[in-house]
């Protein structure tokens, strides 16, 4: 049953095959640009992401040994993905990590717009949802919404590239639009934010039995393989993820340490009512099964800066650095909110900054190194935090899990055994247990999890630590709360900057 799964991430396009035997074999990666043209906006050129994924995929195709039965796509979610009546782009895309529409979602933070919206849709929108980009472009690129049919996501974009069906995964579809308990668009959301509209715009949902079509003879000779071959609509990059660390059960938790660092818990039940507006409520992609996703703006992009600012040729550099330090970086805390679009998740906030905090002259690199991965550990607490679960373990992946020395300062932090899995690429796992699914190799996926999903290694928290970092932790937090009045006013002052 060899397969080839592709991942269409942010800055990292991959596509993975998978031998008779379900093995990862063949991880091909390709970069994918994301291109600032202003101030807090984050596009990508359509065009070139679905060349990039040829690319990846035929490449994956030419290395793995046998006739390949399916192909499985997963993607980054959210954003913009506009296309016209002929699945043409009109435009950039416009992606999850844009915060050009920041004033629109304050306008609906003040009137409770988004409260409201909540109790229906179980996620809190931000800047760089389709319901807050729409309504901007109605109010500044009219033009380009004039011209366009659908809003697809970036799964949505490539899986109609590779089957002329212009469509989206019900996981895609459940921020920001869908009544979550019963899995359709709702009409009373689209008047709440005054985009009634923009119905038209919104793409047909496909369900868990919904997920297959075949490969378009056009995208097949680009890829060469045979028109027809069962193509799988698995559910987004976040989805797939817990899926492919073998998060299925409710009550599992897992982490994404990668662009985003998105700690998420499985549930089987929605309770809206009762919580504070926050975080994401996401269809899984197994029959009655949810995910409450806590997925930030900053993530892996400040590991890359943090390189950067302390001269390091890799993240492995800063994590040696990191932790040839004591817990605690000699008293300096990092508020690693560095997204030009705020911060998302456990807390809206599009004006929130990072900080360091203490700095003196006695601080040295590896102060900052520690500070830096602390400050990031302690967001992943955060988010597992505002799971309102109690895990027992947390199921990691990601680029970030390739380090050893981080995945024990998480768990020191968390207080919670971190586990680690085989696969280098858990989202393309999730999407090949998926399509073994759809295309009936599997009756199911939990006990698909069960026969392809191995751990690799495993780290519990040392008590001592742990109970350091519970004290390290109130004190971030109480850091992030007195900084956070300051928010407009350091807005002031970058709009000062950029009229200079």
């Amino acid at each position: 049953m060899t397969a080839v799964c592709i991942d269409v991430g942010t800055t990292m396009i991959k596509a993975v095959g998978y031998d008779d035997d379900g093995v990862e074999t063949v991880v091909v990666r390709r970069p994918a640009a994301v291109t600032r043209p202003q101030p807090g906006w984050a596009e990508q050129d359509m065009a070139a992401v679905w060349e990039t994924v040829v690319a990846a995929t035929r490449a994956a195709v030419d290395r793995l040994p046998g006739a390949v039965q399916f192909l499985a796509v997963t993607a980054q979610g959210d954003g913009s993905w506009l296309v016209d009546a002929h699945g043409q782009p009109t435009g950039p895309a416009i992606l999850w990590n844009d915060g050009r529409a920041a004033d629109v979602v304050d306008g609906w933070t003040r009137s409770g717009v988004l409260a409201k919206a909540f109790r229906i849709n179980g996620s809190l929108t931000f800047a760089g949802l389709p319901n807050a980009i729409l309504a901007w472009l109605r109010a500044h690129d009219p033009d380009r919404l004039d011209r366009s049919a659908l809003s697809l996501t970036c799964g949505g974009w490539i899986v109609g590239q590779l089957t002329g069906e212009l469509a989206v995964d019900e996981s895609d579809a459940s921020a920001p639009f869908l009544a979550i308990r019963q899995r359709t668009y709702s009409a009373e959301l689209l008047q709440l934010h005054g985009l009634g509209w923009a119905e038209h715009l919104l793409p047909p949902v496909c369900g868990d039995d919904r997920r297959v079509g075949g490969l378009h003879p056009r995208a097949a000779a680009a890829l060469g393989l045979p028109a027809g071959l069962p193509v799988v609509r698995a559910p987004y990059d976040i989805a797939a993820t817990a899926i492919g660390v073998g998060a299925v059960r409710p009550g599992q938790s897992s982490a994404i340490l990668g662009t985003t660092l998105c700690t998420q818990t499985v549930t089987a039940t929605v309770d809206l009512d009762g919580r504070e507006p926050a975080g994401l409520t996401v269809a899984l992609g197994l029959p009655g099964r949810y995910l409450r996703a806590f997925p930030t703006l900053a993530g892996g992009e400040v590991v890359q800066w943090a390189c950067r600012l302390l001269g390091l040729a890799d993240p492995t550099q800063l994590t040696e650095l990191a932790l040839g330090g004591a817990s605690g970086a000699g008293g300096l805390s990092f508020l690693p909110y560095l997204s030009p679009a705020g911060e998302r998740a456990p807390f809206l906030d599009p004006l929130v900054r990072g900080a360091f905090v203490g700095l003196s002259v006695e601080h040295r690199p590896e102060h900052v190194a520690r500070a830096v991965l602390e400050g990031l550990s302690f967001v992943v607490r955060d988010c597992l935090d505002a799971t309102g679960t109690a895990p027992t373990e947390l199921l990691v992946s990601g680029g970030g899990a390739a380090s050893t020395g981080w995945l024990r300062l998480i768990a020191d932090v968390t207080g919670v055994p971190v586990r680690r899995g085989v696969d280098a690429e858990a989202g393309a796992r999730g999407a090949y247990l998926i399509g073994l699914v759809a295309t009936g190799r599997a009756t199911d996926v939990e006990s698909a999890v069960t026969r392809f999903v191995r751990a690799r290694d495993s780290f519990e928290p040392v008590p001592a630590q742990s109970a350091r970092y519970a004290e390290l932790f109130e004190d971030f937090r109480f850091i992030r709360r007195t900084l956070a009045p300051l928010g407009p006013r350091l807005a002031t002052m970058r709009a000062g900057t950029v009229a200079a």
